[in-house]
């Protein structure tokens, strides 16, 4: 039997990259999924591989009435949330002193109130069952510095420790909650990142090398990883930190 057969995942940012990976994954595993994109015709094109398991849904994380909708649309049609997976995030590559205002919250908008948002009304749905599992998406970066990256390390360091507060918030009513911390992953975003400086393929090859394995890290691998935390062969882990660097971290 599939993995996940019988549950209903919401995946956010699933309009591409990680999160369309994810989604992709998760219904090859026997879910029913909700892609939620804040771009709609993204999430469109991420269910058309399973039309009859993903579900496109357009989302504001950063909007509470929006993430109030998207679980509500969820639990009308579905009757349950067994798994969510915030995925949604935005980048920037700035160091602090160089950040403005706008920019710092609007990174901490998306990544770390898109999560307290869909963790808070997605809950009491899993609490009511006594069942759930939510994978958060977290980043070398909220566990190390990196150059260039202040709000990005600071949101995503805010993602790993809410991950953990979730997880022993929660244990002894049957929630698990876990983090993914991916290296550089061959994302469009990191396509765009590369193509704004004058010699891209030199920028990615630098990001290629920073990880010992000699590559980037690729969204299915990501994708394996959040199947194998929503599962019930990760029945006892909750509050870990899974990370996919290529070996980044162990230098």
């Amino acid at each position: 039997m599939p993995e996940l057969a019988g549950r209903i995942a919401i995946v956010t940012g699933a309009g591409s990259g990680i999160g369309r990976a994810i989604a992709h994954r998760f219904a090859g595993a026997g879910a029913a999924v909700v892609a939620a994109d804040l771009n709609l015709a993204a999430a469109e094109e991420t269910a058309t591989k399973f039309s009859e398991q993903i579900v496109p849904h357009q989302v504001d994380v950063t909007d509470e009435p929006s993430v109030q909708r998207l679980v509500q649309a969820t639990l009308e049609r579905f009757g349950q949330i067994d798994i969510l997976v915030n995925n949604a995030g935005i980048g920037t590559t700035k160091d602090i002193v160089e950040t403005d205002l706008e920019e710092w919250e609007r990174v901490f908008a998306v990544n770390v109130r898109g999560v307290f948002l869909c963790c808070k009304h997605a809950l009491p749905s899993m609490l009511a069952r006594r069942h759930g599992v939510i994978v958060n998406m977290g980043s070398v970066a909220g566990l190390i510095g990196l150059p260039q990256r202040a709000a990005y390390c600071a949101s995503k360091g805010a993602v790993v420790t809410l991950t953990k507060q979730i997880a022993v918030a929660y244990v002894k009513q049957g929630i698990r909650c876990n983090c993914i911390c991916p290296g550089t992953v061959d994302t469009p975003w990191v396509e765009r990142l590369v193509a704004q400086v004058p010699d891209p393929e030199a920028a990615r090859r630098a990001l290629e090398a920073r990880q010992p394995m000699g590559r980037l890290v690729l969204p299915e691998e990501v994708a394996a990883a959040a199947l194998y935390l929503a599962s019930d062969d990760a029945a006892a882990i909750t509050g870990s930190i899974l990370v996919i660097d290529g070996g980044w971290m162990a230098q």
